[in-house]
């Protein structure tokens, strides 16, 4: 185990002095707090865990870990030699954790889980990343058993990262090859008008030859409103033929002419 300091008689203003980053010591709990444990490791200065130090996981109190009187292994984290304090961590050195992890990352994770909305991937940090369904490919993918099943090994790419709720949104499709473009739809040379609601109203297509028979029909109407002017006037001139050919007969029965 790690070198022993509890037999070295050093002056507590020169504890620090005597300990380099990364040591490894045995100490014992003294104080546990909300924010982590006090542990004597024999250098007559107690050196505090913090509570994100006492595990690669997310840990919510400190005494969800130790308690008083517990014998611990741990690691000089940090070293204050102007106020004689130091950092230890509970985490062997060399263990990724999440502050390992930035968003933008490619790395290689195991499928662990699998839920209806996504699968949760392992990525050797403690803390299980979540590959949602949207994320497994392009298109609609109904469920994750239809891309990924437990045990498979994949790449996957850091979309974000929450560290103070312990949560790694990942990504798939963000390393696909991108999907050829879609056809694009022809576009008229004169844009339809909007309408009152800012939407594109439809306007309907007239084909050349659909335009030469509204034309065409168009001239019929013309010519059968000239037949029937034509008619009326005719019909009129004949009226007033009979009635002034009666007012004529009259008159010659009254011996008027």
């Amino acid at each position: 185990m790690g070198q022993e300091l509890g037999t070295l008689k050093i002056p507590p203003r020169k504890v620090v002095k005597t300990l380099t980053v990364g040591q490894e010591v045995e100490g014992v709990v003294k104080r546990v707090t909300e924010f982590g444990a006090f542990v004597d490791i024999g250098v007559g200065r107690d050196g505090l865990v913090h509570v994100s130090e006492m595990s690669p996981t997310r840990v919510s109190k400190a005494s969800d870990v130790v308690k008083e009187g517990d014998k611990v292994r741990v690691w000089i984290k940090e070293l204050d030699r102007e106020k004689n304090r130091i950092s230890l961590s509970m985490i062997e050195p060399g263990t990724k954790t999440l502050r390992d992890l930035d968003e933008g990352d490619v790395v290689t994770g195991r499928v662990t889980r699998l839920e209806r909305y996504g699968a949760f991937v392992d990525l050797g940090v403690g803390r299980d990343g979540m590959l949602h369904v949207k994320e497994m490919g392009h298109g609609y993918i109904e469920k994750p058993e239809d891309v990924v099943k437990v045990g498979d090994e994949l790449q996957v790419k850091v979309l974000g990262i929450d560290r103070r709720r312990g949560r790694v949104d990942l990504s798939i499709k963000d390393l696909l090859p991108p999907e050829p473009d879609a056809p694009v739809a022809a576009i008229a040379d004169v844009a339809a008008p909007a309408g009152e609601d800012g939407w594109l109203q439809d306007e309907a297509f007239i084909t050349p030859f659909e335009l030469a028979f509204q034309e065409a029909g168009k001239n019929n109407d013309r010519r059968r409103e000239k037949r029937s002017k034509k008619s009326r006037t005719w019909d009129y001139d004949e009226e007033d033929d009979v009635i002034q050919r009666t007012i004529a007969h009259h008159r010659k029965n009254r011996g008027d002419y």
